[in-house]
């Protein structure tokens, strides 16, 4: 009777039967992707190749979930340059205090090999900060004993300030097999500027030659500096036996003249070197201490030809202790002070380079151009800070130079900037940077950079005058939801 009453409803009202036998169907398929979509969620959340914890995952741009779960040929050698700036200085950041709680660095599916009784075998390593991951509610529940932070991952998170330092400005050995290997130099440099703006300080502290064998030294090299002045250079040449530096921290040991890291991050600068012509001395006795989270991790290039590498652990800093040049000594308290680690093959390399305080800014900015390059340029790249610490990164196009400046350099009329000026946008961050020059000084590059025992080496450059500038810097733009505005003192450096 059921079916008879059925099948005479539908022939009575056919088109009504079709809407709901349609409608019926739409809903069966709804539910059933509605419950393919949880069969799959639920799935994802138990699949052991997936981190959990925390509000928002954060991966490299263009990093391809699935091929980092299943590993596939563009995730082998899947790595984050510079994680521990990444975590310290941009997700941990003061910045970003009010919008994150808990940021925890984690790496899954790294391919390491065990090797016990001659025998190799291939395992999966996952690396996590213990307390981190706890923080972000992805701790695993452990059957017995602690899982809590050890030493190293103190050292990753939160780094003591000479720990910090170490991190950044420890000395290297040159790759084995690289070209011009002789031509390897490592140093560290310093500057300082008097109160009022008008003498400055250059201090290099030089590691040169073949490290990994016999041919390689030491020298202290540093100008004394007075605007509108001729340069006073000094010089002290070490051999091997009379230098000591090291590969896991920054303390360096040319001669008597030593860069040593104190307990809080401060460096202790002592350095002695005599006159160009063999007369005169300065000696530099100086505390150079880095503001805290202003400084720039760093960068290296690897190729044959070009094997370099440039940090900044005190990007911004202050300088106390006096600067005796033949006996006259010079008192400096809290002066403005920078300084920069560099490695590397450099020979026939040209830059254009600058740092500078901008009022609460700091700005750095720079470009290595290889030798016979015949690419276009490449863009420059400024890096800002502020209290906080990072700020902004931007790539202009170019570099605009006024050259109209004459200064001697050997004998010959050189014609250098006095103004220079870049532009870049980003989203809504803009940001102007006008260089006013106030003073430069000119070495001609024909026979190496004097500053790095480079004595003899014949250049190729086809702009063989390096120039070292002093000036002003002023930016003037919007940065991070505001605009920023400063002034202040820099040194620069380009080559004609």
């Amino acid at each position: 009777m059921i079916s008879l009453l059925a099948f005479r409803n539908i022939t009575h009202r056919p088109w009504r039967s079709v809407l709901l036998f349609l409608g019926y169907g739409v809903g069966v398929g709804v539910m059933i992707v509605l419950l393919a979509i949880g069969d799959a969620l639920l799935t994802q959340a138990r699949d052991e190749k997936l981190v959990g914890g925390g509000a928002v995952t954060v991966l490299p741009e263009g990093l391809d979930v699935e091929v980092m779960k299943t590993g596939g040929i563009g995730g082998l050698y899947f790595s984050i340059d510079h994680s521990r700036f990444v975590d310290r200085q941009l997700l941990a950041a003061p910045r970003l205090a009010n919008a994150v709680r808990a940021v925890a660095p984690q790496i899954d599916g790294k391919l390491l090999y065990v090797t016990a009784r001659g025998r190799s075998t291939a395992v999966r390593a996952l690396g996590e900060i213990p307390d981190a991951t706890r923080a972000v509610g992805a701790a695993p529940r452990l059957a017995e004993g602690t899982w809590r932070n050890d030493g190293g991952d103190a050292q990753y998170v939160d780094p003591s300030p000479a720990a910090l330092r170490h991190e950044l400005d420890h000395f290297h050995r040159p790759p084995e097999g690289i070209a011009n290997v002789d031509s390897w130099a490592e140093w560290h440099y310093f500057n300082v500027v008097s109160d009022d703006k008008q003498r400055w300080v250059f201090m290099s502290f030089i590691v040169a030659g073949d490290v990994n064998h016999a041919r390689w030294g030491g020298k202290v090299a540093i100008t004394m500096m007075r605007q509108g002045s001729a340069p006073r250079r000094y010089a002290l040449l070490v051999p091997s036996s009379g230098v000591h530096f090291s590969t896991t921290d920054a303390n360096v040991s040319i001669g008597g003249s030593t860069v040593t890291v104190l307990p809080d991050g401060r460096y202790a600068v002592r350095g002695r070197a005599v006159g160009e012509q063999g007369s005169g001395t300065v000696t530099v006795d100086l505390v150079v201490t880095p503001v805290p989270r202003a400084y720039f991790p760093g960068a290296s290039l690897g190729t044959e030809e070009l094997a370099s590498g440039y940090a900044v652990p005190a990007l911004r800093a202050n300088a106390s202790g006096t600067v005796c040049e033949n006996g006259r000594c010079e008192q400096f308290t809290d002066a403005q002070s920078y300084h920069d680690h560099n490695w590397g093959i450099w020979r026939n390399v040209t830059w254009d380079w600058g740092a500078a305080r901008a009022g609460a800014y700091t700005i750095l900015y720079g470009r290595v151009i290889p030798p016979d390059s015949m690419a276009p340029l490449p863009p420059l790249f400024v890096y800002v800070v502020d209290s906080l610490g990072f700020l902004s990164v931007l790539r202009p196009a170019r570099i605009d130079y006024t050259d109209a400046r004459v200064i001697d350099v050997a004998g010959k009329s050189v014609r250098v900037p006095s103004r220079a000026t870049f532009v870049d946008g980003r989203g809504e961050d803009t940001l102007r940077v006008t260089l006013d020059v106030e003073d430069a000084l000119g070495t001609d590059m024909h026979a190496g950079r004097p500053e790095r025992g480079e004595q003899g080496v014949m250049s190729t450059m086809r702009r063989p005058y390096f120039i070292q500038m002093k000036g002003t810097a002023t930016i003037a733009g919007h940065l991070d939801g505001r605009p920023v505005e400063g002034r202040g003192t820099g040194f620069f450096e380009t080559y004609r």
